[in-house]
Parts: structure tokens; C-alpha cells; sequence
């Protein structure tokens, strides 16, 4: 009998390539790590972001712009809509889509930086990100038109889309809206706004 593996684990401990790999080629299933300690830390970066919002205190990117426009301050009353608005605005990738491989490889890495505490998201957007991982659920990321330093903000605008429902993923081979992927999802609205830490 042949003896399934063992989850790929994201948290605090780090993913090797070949971790990364194995979720690329399903070859292995994934889970969080789910002590007390670590969701405790995920919701500290959270209260933490809360705290400063509540104080109006400068956040780049939340109560700032991006890039170069860090210096450009965001009304408190737009805070809520800036993260929609960046993931509309960078919506605008070209080329071919990537790879049902290398799009699971994007998801897992993702989630294996925001599960290490100081991106103020919540443990929903994680639980979220690791069902896309689990179920196959999968952002259609074309290949080009990424801007800025770190080259990764069009590509994951793709993804932020989809956990907020805007946007197709391919699910057992259909192109279909997020929100008819599962039951546990049919007519759930997800908002990435700050207080909500979909970002």
C-alpha cells in the first residue's frame, strides 16, 4: 500500500524548493501550521495595523501610496478602498497566462511570506490562500506587464482579485468565478481592505 505524504506545512518553519515543487506538481497536499502560538502571532501583526490605523498613524501602503508615491498620504476615508483600487489598477498583465505549475508555485510562496507575522493580514486570508492551494483553485496570472522594483505587484493583483471574487480562476478545468468553486465559498464577498487584511 502505497503511504500518502506528509503536508506541506506553511508557517514559521521555512519552504525548501523541493517543498515548492511538490505543490507545483500536486504531489503533495499542504495545510497551516495550527498551534495557538502561531495564530497568535499572525493576529498580533493584525492588532498591531489595527492599532496604528486607529492612532492615524503613517502605514505605507495603507494610509500612503506605493513606490515613489510613498509620499502621497491617503485620506482615512479612502483607506478602506485603496487596495481594491491597486488591484484594479495593476489588473493589467499581458501575454499568456502562467502555467497551472508555476501559478500554484506563486500561491505557495506567497502564503509562505505572509505566514511569517508582519503583514498585518489576518488568519482568514491565510486559510483562504491555503484552500486555493489545497482545492486547485487557481488565479489566471498572465506572464508580463509587472511594474516596479519588486516586479511582483501586476502578478499578484491577479491574486488579491480572486480572494475578493473580481476575478476567473480555472477549477477542474473550467474557467469559473471563485465564489461557485466550493460550497464553502458560494456567495461569500471577500474585502481586502485593511481592516479586513485581504492585502
Amino acid at each position: 500500500m502505497i503511504q500518502a505524504p506528509d503536508p506541506i506545512i506553511f508557517g514559521e518553519r521555512a519552504l525548501c524548493i523541493e517543498d515548492v515543487l511538490a505543490l507545483a506538481n500536486r504531489q503533495a497536499p499542504s495545510a497551516l501550521q495550527g498551534d495557538a502560538e502561531f495564530r497568535a502571532r499572525i493576529a498580533r501583526g493584525a492588532q498591531f495595523l489595527d492599532s496604528l490605523l486607529n492612532k492615524e498613524g503613517v502605514i505605507y501602503g495603507v494610509t500612503t501610496g506605493y513606490g515613489d508615491s510613498c509620499v502621497v498620504a491617503v485620506p482615512l476615508e479612502h483607506v478602506e478602498a485603496l487596495p481594491q483600487h491597486l488591484y484594479t489598477f495593476h489588473g493589467c498583465g499581458l501575454g499568456k497566462l502562467l502555467d497551472a505549475q508555476a501559478t500554484r508555485a506563486v500561491l505557495a510562496a506567497r502564503l509562505q511570506s505572509l505566514c511569517q507575522g508582519v503583514s498585518g493580514v489576518r488568519v482568514e486570508l491565510l486559510e483562504r490562500l491555503q484552500a486555493f492551494i489545497d482545492q486547485d483553485v487557481l488565479p489566471l496570472i498572465p506572464e508580463e506587464g509587472s511594474v516596479g522594483a519588486s516586479g511582483d505587484l501586476t502578478p499578484l493583483s491577479y491574486v488579491a482579485a480572486t480572494l475578493s471574487g473580481e476575478r476567473d480562476v480555472m477549477f477542474r478545468g473550467e474557467r469559473r468565478p471563485p465564489a461557485t468553486c466550493t460550497a464553502n465559498w458560494a456567495g461569500r464577498r471577500w474585502c481586502c481592505a485593511p481592516r479586513k487584511r485581504w492585502r
